[in-house]
């Protein structure tokens, strides 16, 4: 099953895909409401969506996709796939320390504290690259989200843009690359978790400059070190998440050197079954 959400006639509304039909699901207004009255599995989510009343959707009125969730928190996971690892490395170098590659061989995985819901987009929307970068990246990734009890519901594609310069001048600014305003794209949709194999999702993404297209790239989920259900084992430990969560598992798209955004790019992110989130950057002032 597919989840969106949508503007109808100005009023936010959950729409959901199964088996070749798209309806309203109506009694909620959103998809974090609705994960929150589910239980604790992705099919007790569809069971609670084909619980309630269907309403077709109208032909009119309807603005959209938006963002598919509101997330109260978003995690992200580092240097999970090798030529993330590698390349970070090669910072570190001209730091001192082989932290990177240290943190990629290890059994714990890198975690950090992301964004809220105030600081992401979705489709359409513009990412933002902060005022005081001058090597800022986007980050293609798949994400999961969290339902009750901290299981694993859904799936959705994320774009971690980061200030690659900023942890690069010491990895203590890390926090400073991650979190800021519109660092954080999701969308276009939530796919439940059991119409998802996590461990083969082939992810692209593509950067438009001036219509034409400056850096083209892929990875699959294969190649994470670590599962999912790995990862996710070892960010809620001692950490319980609110319902509606994401974590963002890594990229493994990595773009050249010395590569940034600029003001007006776009980029589009796409997986299957997913589709495509676009999003165009801009300088925050």
């Amino acid at each position: 099953m597919k989840l969106y959400q949508y503007l109808i006639d100005g009023e936010r509304a959950v729409v959901a895909e199964d088996e070749g039909e798209r309806f309203v699901v109506a009694g909620v207004a959103t998809t974090l409401e609705l994960l929150t009255r589910a239980g604790v599995s992705a099919e007790t989510l569809v069971d609670v969506v084909h619980l309630t009343t269907k309403r077709p959707v109208p032909e009119a009125g309807v603005e959209g996709p938006l963002i598919p969730l509101e997330p109260p928190e978003v995690w992200g996971f580092g240097v999970t796939y090798k030529t993330s690892a590698a390349d970070r490395e090669e910072d570190a170098g001209r730091t001192g320390g082989d932290i990177y590659a240290r943190a990629h061989a290890g059994p714990r995985p890198e975690t950090f504290f992301k964004a809220t819901a105030a600081r992401c987009v979705g489709p359409g929307e513009d990412v933002g690259i902060r005022g005081d970068s001058e090597l800022t990246a986007a980050e293609p990734e798949l994400a999961y989200v969290v339902g009750v009890g901290n299981a694993v519901v859904a799936y959705t594609l994320g774009n971690d843009v980061s200030a690659w310069d900023l942890e690069r001048e010491n990895p203590l600014y890390l926090p400073q690359s991650k979190i800021y305003t519109a660092c954080c794209a999701l969308g276009p949709c939530l796919v439940t978790a059991d119409q998802l194999e996590p461990a083969n999702v082939e992810i692209t993404m593509s950067i438009k400059r001036g219509g034409e297209v400056v850096f083209a790239g892929s990875a699959n989920t294969s190649q994470l070190r670590h599962p999912i259900e790995y990862l996710h084992e070892y960010l809620t430990r001692y950490n319980p998440l609110p319902p509606g969560s994401v974590a963002l598992t890594g990229t493994g798209v990595m773009t050249p050197a010395g590569f940034t955004l600029q003001e007006g790019d776009e980029v589009a992110i796409e997986a299957a079954p997913f589709g495509r989130l676009v999003n165009t950057a801009r300088r925050l002032p």
